[in-house]
């Protein structure tokens, strides 16, 4: 079969361009070695230009011959997706985006609930079967995914005709880089939104998911509650890292480039035996940290384009990028200040600021060897923290003048008081004097600088070892990384350290290793200060039924009362989540009369959302669960018994949950005096834990239900067959 992937690679580039002329000199620059390349090239192009005319006129001709006196369409076949027209229960509203297979609209859901999402389908004449498989990826991808940051997958399907489309969480937001341009961010800012992205791809690196073409549009800044919350879109060409996304053929064809040449990292362009991993995202992140720094990427686009294939493929393998301060030093004087004052700085001071750690993280992401990258997306977004925090980055080699520049930084006060006492020593003593305490403060200074040097050492290397152990995971070595996680004292607050633990508590449980499952999360809970309410929150209901499957009742009493009084006076709408776990067992009347303030706030929340057509079913029948659980430990168990009915009238199954709401129904039937209901109710659900537990668990999803809510459910029905007898 003879290579196409040139004129594929061209056609696709010139087509974009939007005149004749513009085509013209483009295909002079790229063909200029190769007249028949060029005449391939042109062929394809009119080709298409044909088609299109021919295509356009038979779905104007169809369409006209599909709607009739009354201005009925329902007949209309499928070869346009016309606003206001259905596909499945969504209702196409307004068209937000296109790429090269499918178009995304803003669509209006129909039922069972109202609400407007992001409706993804492929677009006419592109549903090949390639093309399919990798629609099929995305989806897969994105439902994999469960992070703040990432485009939630809510549904999927096909149209009458068989073109895929699948449905998500609708993102109303800007380009990070417009967004942080036009609201003239300053470093901090721009660089605390971008420690939120490396999360979300960290996210996804543990899910088994490559993105492959991180760029500034495919991440999209909203605003929650006045606060902007960036979130990763686009897994359209995400590549699995361990097994297949999808059932369907999907592979990269030889030599076809997948992803942005401008954020393409040399291992993808270079399209060699070595496969692309989770570090080819590493260095796309270190181009988009590039441009929010500086405006500017690395390589030209523009440029790389024109250059041809080749010369681009050498471009990203060979051609090391200026540094960061440096590409600022060749702008213009008017572009140089429109870049600093969109970032808050004078123009020296932005040189300035950006020489030293900035260049040197951005330049190890940038690394042409990936394995001189950094390892993970989180080592990247720690290096950030540290560098906003004034402590030495792993990105720098660190000499003792660097480390005491930052101990300085970071004492300012301390420092400046020192300096403040030299000085009235110097007008008080005299020279001599001023020597003296001059020697003696330079001996002090020195042997802190000397002990905070030891200090940093040892937690340089604790941050060595929790990176080798993230490695180790997404490898899935998970007994070296147990292994070695016995020599890291897990005691700072870290979002890698805190991602590990969560791995190897999960490991661990579902091998029904309890207690080191528990030891494992109870650790967590110490270290995981910087990941948001949703993800803390998760970790308590991991850790909290391992202390009842360890029968340690004073373990899980010291947790229910910890995990009361962090969260007592929380307004998160995941307030039930803390409400239900402190209730796994029966509870006396002053952790009940403690958890009333998390009850208010799950009722508020409840009734917000409209309790008879909540626009998110999912936590809305979780919140039921809840207040059923509270009300039944309250001896309230006609109420009890209402939320739990509530919870089971849902559509939207979650197989944990209906065992957990049918339990709870069955002891508040028991003690209403319906015995036989409670024992129909309490049979259904011991045989679906029995058969759960009977095979090799699983990690799960929300969708399907976590493995913690299996284990949550099984705890209430022990509970429950010990109140209600057989016969």
């Amino acid at each position: 079969m003879p290579d196409t992937s040139q004129e594929e690679i061209l056609f696709d580039a010139a087509r974009l361009l939007k005149t004749a002329a513009a085509r013209a000199a483009f295909l002079d620059q790229a063909c200029a070695a190769d007249p028949q390349l060029r005449e391939r090239v042109e062929a394809l192009l009119l080709a298409e230009t044909e088609a299109d005319g021919f295509f356009n006129a038979v779905a104007s001709r169809l369409k006209s011959l599909s709607v009739d006196s009354t201005g009925d369409t329902s007949g209309t076949d499928e070869l346009t997706d016309a606003l206001g027209t259905c596909i499945g229960r969504y209702k196409l509203l307004q068209k937000i985006g296109e790429g090269g297979c499918g178009i995304v609209y803003m669509a209006e859901q129909q039922e069972p609930v109202h609400r407007r999402v992001a409706l993804k389908i492929i677009k006419l004449g592109m549903d090949t079967k390639s093309v399919i498989a990798r629609f099929d990826a995305e989806r897969q991808a994105l439902a994999l995914m469960d992070h703040p940051n990432i485009a939630r997958v809510l549904d999927a399907g096909a149209t009458e005709t068989g073109r895929p489309y699948f449905m998500m969480e609708l993102v109303r937001g800007v380009r990070i880089t417009d967004y942080c341009d036009k609201n003239q961010l300053d470093m901090r800012q721009r660089l605390e939104l971008f420690v939120q992205v490396c999360q979300a791809i960290q996210h996804a690196h543990q899910k088994g998911v490559i993105h492959r073409d991180i760029k500034p549009s495919n991440i999209l800044v909203t605003l929650r509650d006045g606060v902007p919350v960036p979130k990763v879109i686009d897994f359209g060409i995400a590549k699995a890292i361990q097994g297949r996304l999808t059932d369907k053929t999907l592979f990269t064809a030889y030599e076809q480039l997948i992803g942005t040449p401008a954020y393409m990292s040399p291992e993808q362009a270079e399209m060699s035996d070595m496969d692309v991993d989770t570090r080819s995202d590493i260095y796309s992140l270190g181009v988009l940290l590039y441009e929010l720094l500086t405006g500017k990427t690395p390589f030209d686009a523009r440029e790389l384009i024109k250059s041809g294939v080749d010369q681009m493929r050498k471009t990203l393998r060979e051609v090391e990028p200026q540094r960061p301060s440096n590409i600022l030093t060749t702008l213009h004087g008017t572009e140089l200040k429109i870049t600093a004052a969109r970032r808050h700085e004078e123009a020296p001071q932005l040189i300035s600021r950006l020489k030293g750690d900035l260049d040197w993280i951005v330049m190890k992401a940038l690394e042409k060897d990936r394995k001189r990258r950094y390892e993970t997306a989180n080592g990247l977004a720690m290096d950030i923290v540290r560098y906003l925090n004034n402590e030495p980055v792993v990105a720098r080699p660190p000499s003792r003048l660097y480390r005491f520049q930052k101990l300085v930084r970071r004492n300012k006060v301390v420092f400046a008081s020192a300096a403040a006492v030299v000085l009235a020593l110097v007008i008080g003593l005299g020279v001599s004097t001023w020597l003296l305490v001059q020697e003696r403060a330079a001996r002090q200074r020195a042997v802190e600088a000397e002990q905070k040097e030891i200090a940093l050492r040892q937690q340089a290397e604790q941050r060595e070892k929790i990176t080798q152990m993230t490695l180790l995971i997404s490898e899935e070595k998970f007994d070296e990384a147990d292994e070695l996680s016995g020599k890291v004292n897990f005691t700072r607050p870290s979002l890698e350290a805190a991602s590990v633990l969560r791995s190897l508590g999960e490991w661990h449980a579902l091998r029904g290793d309890y207690a080191e499952a528990a030891e494992r999360f109870a650790q967590l809970l110490k270290v995981n200060q910087m990941d948001g309410w949703d993800v803390d929150t998760l970790d308590y209901l991991e850790c909290g039924p391992l202390w009842i499957e360890l029968n340690d009742k004073n373990a899980y009493e010291r947790f229910r009362h910890e995990a009361i009084a962090r969260f007592a006076g929380t307004t998160y709408p995941v307030a039930d989540r803390i409400m239900k776990i402190s209730l796994l067992i029966p509870a006396d009347a002053g952790v009940m009369k403690s958890l009333e303030p998390l009850e208010a706030v799950t009722l508020q929340t409840f009734q917000a959302a409209n309790s008879d057509t909540p626009p998110d079913v999912f936590r809305a029948s979780w919140q039921c669960v809840s207040m059923a659980l509270f009300e039944y430990r309250k001896g309230n168990y006609e109420e009890s018994a209402q939320w739990s009915r509530r919870c089971l009238s849902y559509s939207e199954f979650n197989a944990p949950r209906t065992v957990t709401a049918q339990t709870i129904l069955a002891m508040a039937c028991w003690q209403l005096h319906q015995p036989d209901e409670a024992r129909r109710l309490l049979k259904e659900a011991r045989t679906a834990v029995e058969n759960k537990f009977s095979g090799e668990l699983d990690p799960g999803s929300a969708p399907n239900g976590f493995w913690f809510d299996w284990f949550f459910a099984r705890i209430l029905v022990r509970e429950a067959a010990a109140m209600i007898p057989a016969n």
